[in-house]
């Protein structure tokens, strides 16, 4: 069975990139042609790219590597948290704040913050205080909710990287490579394909295409764990005794962090 079809990413409008003078003139190869004004990507190649894409998700997911999802575009952001959500691993939804790899203790020293609220609240220390400073520590768990509740139980760097749009993520990507982690990412028709490991060619701007290959990426996470409990569930019956029964650029201090 196939991973994606084509009638299904013709249908979610996959295959158109930008206008022609948006264009970055790395991504020629990915490009089938010019219709009106805009560049029509090849998805042949996009299909023969998400298929790859995928087999390699799925042997990271089957070892238990964590893949992070970015991507913080008003057309990314709720799909972005929802499939992350469904294939159980971490996501940054919102701004990327600088930092959140290359500086990832600091980040982590911010999570405990969080936590330390989020106790708090639960304890009921929230209603023993003045209104007006539960209202200001409120209004801090909130914050650091909303930029890091998708990562707030990831407790190392992540093994990859699958990024929806790595000119917007721009960032993101540099802290990737800086700390040599592989990015995977929907690379539309403006993105230069040569710093990305693994580039998916598609539309990164419409929701119905965005939503489509973040939920392929999403499914194999599934499938790739799917595969490793059986495994281990086979290993442990095979080695049981006989009675055995049988997860724009933004600073921390610009965020309000």
């Amino acid at each position: 069975m196939s991973v994606v079809t084509m009638r299904e990413l013709l249908e979610a409008g996959v295959h158109f990139g930008h206008q022609t003078r948006r264009w970055n003139p790395k991504m020629k190869p990915f490009i089938f042609q010019e219709r009106n004004g805009i560049y029509i990507i090849d998805l042949a190649l996009t299909v023969q790219r998400l298929r790859d894409t995928y087999d390699v998700v799925k042997r990271l997911a089957r070892e238990g590597r964590i893949i992070l999802f970015v991507g913080t575009k008003k057309q990314a952001q709720d799909v972005i948290r929802e499939e992350a959500e469904r294939a159980g691993t971490f996501y940054v939804n919102q701004r990327w704040l600088g930092g959140t790899l290359t500086n990832f203790a600091t980040i982590q020293k911010r999570i405990a913050r969080l936590r330390e609220l989020e106790n708090m609240k639960l304890q009921g220390d929230f209603e023993r205080l003045p209104k007006k400073e539960v209202a200001s520590l409120q209004e801090e768990m909130n914050r650091l909710e909303r930029f890091l509740g998708g990562i707030k139980d990831m407790h190392r760097l992540p093994d990859a990287l699958f990024i929806v749009d790595p000119k917007k993520e721009r960032i993101a990507v540099l802290e990737a490579k800086k700390l040599k982690i592989p990015i995977i990412a929907v690379i539309d028709t403006n993105c230069d394909p040569e710093e990305i490991d693994y580039p998916i060619p598609g539309n990164d701007d419409a929701i119905r295409a965005v939503k489509l290959m973040v939920s392929k990426i999403a499914d194999a996470i599934v499938e790739g764990r799917t595969e490793s409990e059986s495994a281990y569930d086979r290993q442990a019956y095979d080695t049981a005794p006989a009675d055995f029964e049988s997860e724009e650029v933004t600073t921390m201090a610009e965020a309000g962090l």
